[in-house]
């Protein structure tokens, strides 16, 4: 794939719109960027308008699944996007919006798609979710995982590898991109299991189950029968509660008429240099179902820090989360991880809109690296957005530091699980932590292959580390 800059003005098949100034295709498909007016009354920044991509369509994230001898497969592609950072990544089965599968495109078909729209084997997952709120407009995409029975044979640029594996790869920076992460993440405990005595949970002759240590925390923390902080019921009543009172207000708006946004050198900008810009690309491209094509793109100012503070609660691994509102939520507030932000964003705006608990993971981060679980930088998606990356962290905690604040609470990882069976629950970037977490428990107390491990990953760490934690008991 080779992808070159272009000015908003010279994109193929893109106008931009006489009486709005939004960027819009000639076929009236893909997806629109325009103007949004945000208000939040109240709040440290009250209100503030921005470019956002509009895409009223839901698309497919669809992986097959076989076993063999009781082990777990996933049918992987190597695939390319015109914003990744450094070529292909591993990539769903199926990853494609509803404008590219119904053939908007004129190009060719995508492969395996059938198999997702009329499944033909065990549906294990099923469910949509939601995207960015701050880029995208209530966008939604089809989250399912498909178990075959039937030989699926793997097509050119495609390969059946182990869940494990999958897994243990979400450590190496770049590798696995969003849409798988978001898809894993709905995967649930039972179904990702392997039945082969070697990879399974306690009472199937595991060794990670049986032998302690954080490999059978995080075991005992997926079973729905398992302990919480929370009652599940008081959890869902709160996240309703800060929903009927969250007040966000927002409308379209045209493009042309954004306050200090600028339109220059052919691409928009905010004036204070931060946040995002909306830019072209060009790009030809080798095995794709079309092979050149032009696009406008949103390219981040910098890399954004994500990260979940965790402790065990009764022997039960629990995550802080935050209730957190973005203007391109369909439901306003979703469950985001306990720090989400692009922190050089902050410089521009009043202090205490700077996120509560940013401080506190980065000193734990700079002086306390044991405490760290989970360290590596991922790629979003890169259809849509240009070179965007976010350093995941977990991070270990012994205390609750904001005891009966409205906006967070902690909540058990087996119950993280189950608002993953529904939609708008957990937001993109809290799917990614959870599908990072479910890779902790493949590889601690193990030994990781050869090439995860040399790249320094965190599970190598973790399975030097995993005496640290107690089997049963309360916080450590």
């Amino acid at each position: 794939m080779s992808v070159t800059r272009l000015p908003l003005e010279e994109l193929a098949g893109w106008y931009e719109d006489p009486g709005t100034g939004d960027i819009r295709h000639r076929s009236g498909r893909f997806f629109t960027v325009e103007g949004l007016d945000v208000r939040r009354p109240g709040w440290a920044v009250p209100a503030w308008t921005q470019p956002i991509i509009n895409q009223p369509e839901a698309g497919i994230l669809g992986i097959l699944l076989k076993r063999v001898g009781g082990v777990p497969y996933l049918l992987m592609q190597a695939k390319n996007e015109p914003g990744n950072i450094d070529g292909p990544q591993l990539s769903p089965t199926v990853q494609a919006t509803r404008s590219n599968y119904t053939g908007v495109h004129r190009g060719r078909p995508v492969p395996y798609l059938d198999l997702f729209r009329e499944p033909r084997g065990r549906v294990l997952a099923d469910v949509r979710q939601s995207e960015q709120g701050a880029w995208f407009y209530r966008k939604r995409n089809r989250n399912m995982v498909v178990e075959v029975g039937e030989e699926v044979a793997a097509a050119e640029g495609f390969r059946w590898l182990p869940l494990r594996r999958v897994r243990e790869l979400l450590s190496v920076p770049d590798l696995v991109n969003m849409d798988v992460r978001t898809v894993l993440a709905c995967l649930s405990a039972r179904d990702g299991r392997a039945d082969d005595g070697l990879a399974g949970g306690p009472g199937r002759g595991s060794s990670r189950g049986s032998g302690g240590g954080f490999g059978a925390l995080m075991e005992r923390s997926r079973d729905p029968g398992a302990d919480a902080a929370h009652g599940t019921r008081e959890i869902l009543s709160w996240l309703s509660g800060v929903r009927s009172t969250v007040d966000v207000q927002t409308r379209p708006l045209p493009l042309n008429r954004l306050r200090g946004w600028h339109r220059s050198g052919g691409r928009i900008s905010h004036e204070s240099g931060g946040f995002f810009d909306v830019v072209g690309v060009r790009v030809e491209a080798h095995g794709r179902e079309v092979s050149r094509w032009t696009q406008p793109m949103i390219e981040p100012v910098g890399t954004g820090l994500v990260a979940f503070l965790v402790r065990p609660v009764r022997g039960v691994l629990h995550a802080l989360v935050h209730a957190r509102a973005e203007p391109g939520c369909t439901d306003v507030v979703e469950l985001a991880p306990t720090v989400q932000c692009a922190p050089g964003n902050y410089d521009h705006l009043p202090a205490r809109a700077r996120p509560v608990l940013l401080e506190r993971v980065l000193e734990t981060v700079r002086t306390l690296p044991g405490r760290v679980l989970f360290d590596t930088v991922l790629s979003e998606e890169g259809g849509r957005f240009y070179h965007a990356r976010n350093r995941y962290l977990v991070v270990e905690t012994d205390e609750d530091p904001l005891p009966g604040h409205p906006s967070f609470r902690w909540l058990a990882l087996h119950q993280l699980d189950g608002l993953l069976r529904h939609s708008y629950y957990l937001n993109i970037q809290a799917r990614t932590l959870i599908a990072c977490l479910h890779g902790l428990t493949d590889t601690a107390g193990t030994t990781v292959a050869a090439d995860t491990a040399a790249a320094g990953t965190t599970g190598a760490r973790m399975a030097a580390d995993a005496h640290r934690w107690p089997v049963t008991g309360g916080v450590r």
